[in-house]
């Protein structure tokens, strides 16, 4: 589940345990709301430690070597 899906169990929660009056029997709709919106907060925290270490940038190993370079004046030297 992407960080999109996430952000959706967090909305269809948030609708279900604050804009919704319907009851079920058997089922408590804000529970099942309060539950989708942790569900999506934990995916949200996973994603976005995930995609963290993702980021990491590892310098290479390669040596730079720095070589001089000779400028001639405009008379022949060096």
């Amino acid at each position: 589940m992407g960080l999109g899906g996430c952000i959706i169990l967090i909305a269809v929660g948030a609708i279900l345990t604050f804009a919704t009056d319907w009851d079920m029997q058997g089922v408590n709709l804000d529970l099942v709301g309060v539950i989708f919106m942790i569900v999506g907060l934990i995916g949200v925290a996973t994603f976005s430690s995930i995609a963290r270490r993702r980021r990491v940038v590892v310098p290479s190993t390669t040596p730079v070597i720095d070589e001089q370079h000779h400028h001639r004046d405009g008379y022949g030297g060096v």
